[in-house]
């Protein structure tokens, strides 16, 4: 009597239902962006300053990286992810602010959104997992200036009300940025490779 020939065991599919579930996921992930506005905003105000700068710019990291952490489908490290995104948002909006002297205009916010991707990009490039390509991870970088530049111009013509001076463009910038670096994430993130069911392998073995 012959063996059927083992099967692989369950694992992440990387067809085009797998790549939309994807991008679905991190671009409904734009819905952390409000609540991480809410958040810097609660604990340092307005961005009229370089503490509510760095301050408010961490906190709203903080949120916005774990929200991005968990609906990655764990293919991002949360932990680290979630540091860097917080160090970098801090870091990066206190150098956007500071730059375009914490003005409002539609220019001045796209200005400080490209500065603030600036440090952001990098500093998640080096968080993505460790089996993604030196390459990818510098696409990512590379693309964040424009991605959160893009974020805060689709919010202020959106006619959000960018004179409160909040920490992170809202719900317009969120979506348009969570779209498009999705896009951008499946491309870099580097696929996973089926794991083999020992076990069946076992039992198919004469």
């Amino acid at each position: 009597m012959t063996t059927a020939p083992p099967r692989p065991a369950a694992s992440r599919p990387h067809g085009a239902r797998s790549t939309a579930l994807t991008w679905a996921l991190w671009t409904a992930g734009f819905v952390g962006f409000p609540l991480a506005g809410l958040a810097g905003t609660a604990l340092a105000g307005r961005v009229d300053d370089p503490l509510a700068a760095v301050l408010g710019g961490a906190v709203a990291g903080l949120v916005i990286g774990a929200v991005q952490a968990l609906v990655s489908r764990r293919r991002l490290p949360a932990l680290r992810w979630i540091a860097a995104t917080g160090a970098g948002m801090g870091v990066g909006l206190l150098l956007g602010a500071v730059a375009v002297g914490y003005r409002t205009g539609l220019g001045d916010l796209a200005v400080q959104g490209a500065l603030t991707g600036l440090v952001l990009g990098p500093v998640q490039a080096l968080a993505l997992p460790g089996g993604t390509e030196r390459r990818r991870r510098w696409l990512w970088a590379a693309a964040a200036p424009a991605l959160w530049a893009l974020g805060w111009t689709a919010t202020t013509l959106g006619g959000i009300d960018v004179e409160s001076q909040y920490t992170v463009f809202g719900a317009y910038g969120a979506l348009t940025y969570s779209a498009l670096s999705g896009l951008l994430l499946i491309v870099v993130l580097p696929r996973v490779v089926p794991e083999v069911d020992t076990h069946a392998l076992h039992r198919g073995s004469p």
